[in-house]
């Protein structure tokens, strides 16, 4: 793969063919916890090969699975054999989905664990654990409130009330610590305010396809873990999906700079992020959705959209990048859930949008974005986020000349290969 150098130049001009979507960290991360918690064996097709992916494989091969590669790109997750630690380190990356899910599985051992990760992982808040993971009989240690933070458990599952206004990405990591709990059995969790439902479902969805222990769910506001019992297969398998996420910058691509079928993204998936086609139906690009296959395209002239994006906040970047070229103001909601990403997104999209000629208006849970006015050659930043370098090196498409990112490497978190698949589909990149 491409070394990615700190700066790239993207240049003004049309996409057109075919691309591929690349696989979802979400669904990769949860197959690497789901196989995990499993205790068996696991085959993996179409995995995944972001930042926060490998973190996550090395996550569970820490924990105790082994991980073989197969000669055509699927793995092979073994744990079978459990292991017993007195003392383990986990190292997170900048994952944020793995240590908000990984921690409560690490917390179901009899062992102490020294829990870390580098960049933006070191600010974001981890309360939750010191508030949640005592109830639970687990022991906790944090940096007040941040990393890194030191566990001792085993974790016994109880009724426990839980926030979920933050990031559903802690109920992930209880649903699945419970199901890997053998005793988890007429104990519920019971949830206030939960955030970003679709993505329970995804998580619900590959606890199924595993085989294991499914919650009873009750209108996301209760899941109950009944004395059910589930089927152990010996070996299973579990396809990766294509990722909405990171496929919206390429359906933004082919909506405001040409035409473009993008291939790989279930129309029927759980994942959140799929939401993006209603933005682009409200737009009125040219647009063709198949089974596993989209057809996008630039009309004439792009209509602003309203959006709510409170259950889907990872749109935020590609939305803006959709916005600025559409004729008038789009409306956006649900800013209060940027605050905690790799960035203050909702700031840093109308900073460096800013830069580039669109005004972006911050009001309340609502952000407003003057699209029309023309993207201007502009030297820009990713403070580090991989959403704002591909939000950015769209917008560039429709620019009056180029667009530099600084720190452009960001991408490599969720897509290493976002740079060079623009240049599959002709857009100009200068390393």
């Amino acid at each position: 793969m491409l070394e990615i150098p700190q700066k790239v130049v993207v240049c003004p001009g049309k996409v057109s063919g075919e691309i591929m979507a690349p696989a979802s960290k979400s669904s990769m991360q949860r197959a690497c916890a789901a196989a995990l918690v499993r205790h068996g064996v696991s085959h993996v097709s179409n995995p995944g090969i972001s930042n926060d992916d490998i973190a996550s494989k090395g996550v569970i091969q820490a924990l105790g699975a082994t991980i073989k590669e197969q000669e055509d790109g699927s793995i092979l997750i073994d744990s079978s054999n459990k292991k017993d630690f007195k003392k383990l380190d986990i190292h997170f990356g900048e994952s944020g989905l793995g240590i908000r899910m990984f921690t409560p599985i690490a917390a179901t051992l009899d062992s102490a664990i020294h829990i870390t990760g580098e960049g933006s992982l070191l600010s974001r808040p981890m309360d939750f654990f010191d508030e949640v993971l005592p109830q639970l009989g687990v022991s906790v240690q944090s940096n007040n409130g941040k990393l890194p933070l030191d566990i001792h458990g085993p974790l016994v599952p109880k009724d426990i009330v839980v926030d979920g206004s933050l990031s559903s990405q802690y109920l992930t990591g209880l649903l699945l610590a419970y199901a890997a709990a053998l005793d988890a059995s007429n104990v519920t969790i019971t949830v206030d305010n939960l955030k970003s439902k679709p993505y329970v479902d995804l998580t619900l969805k590959v606890m199924a396809d595993f085989g294991l222990k499914v919650p009873r769910n009750e209108n996301y506001e209760r899941f109950v873990f009944e004395n059910n019992i589930t089927d152990k297969k010996e070996e299973i398998s579990y396809a990766v999906e294509g990722d909405w996420s990171g496929g919206a910058f390429l359906l933004v691509a082919g909506a405001v700079a040409g035409q473009l079928t993008v291939k790989g993204l279930d129309p029927q998936s759980t994942q959140a992020d799929k939401a993006i086609l209603q933005a682009l139906q409200d737009s009125k690009c040219k647009l063709s959705i198949g089974f596993d296959q989209i057809e996008i395209g630039k009309l004439l002239e792009l209509k602003p959209f309203r959006f709510d994006a409170t259950e889907c906040p990872d749109l935020f970047p590609p939305l803006v990048a959709l916005a600025a070229n559409c004729n008038g103001d789009s409306m956006i909601e649900g800013v209060s859930r940027l605050a905690h990403k790799e960035s203050d997104r909702g700031i840093t999209l109308q900073e460096e949008f800013g830069k580039m000629g669109i005004a972006i208006d911050l009001k309340g849970d609502v952000m407003i974005v003057h699209g029309g006015t023309g993207i201007k050659s502009a030297t820009v930043h990713s403070h580090y986020d991989h959403r704002i370098a591909m939000a950015c090196a769209v917008a560039a498409l429709n620019a009056e000349a180029p667009i530099l990112i600084e720190e452009a490497p960001a991408v490599k978190k969720s897509y290493p290969n976002f740079y060079q698949h623009l240049e599959k589909i002709g857009v100009q990149i200068k390393y």
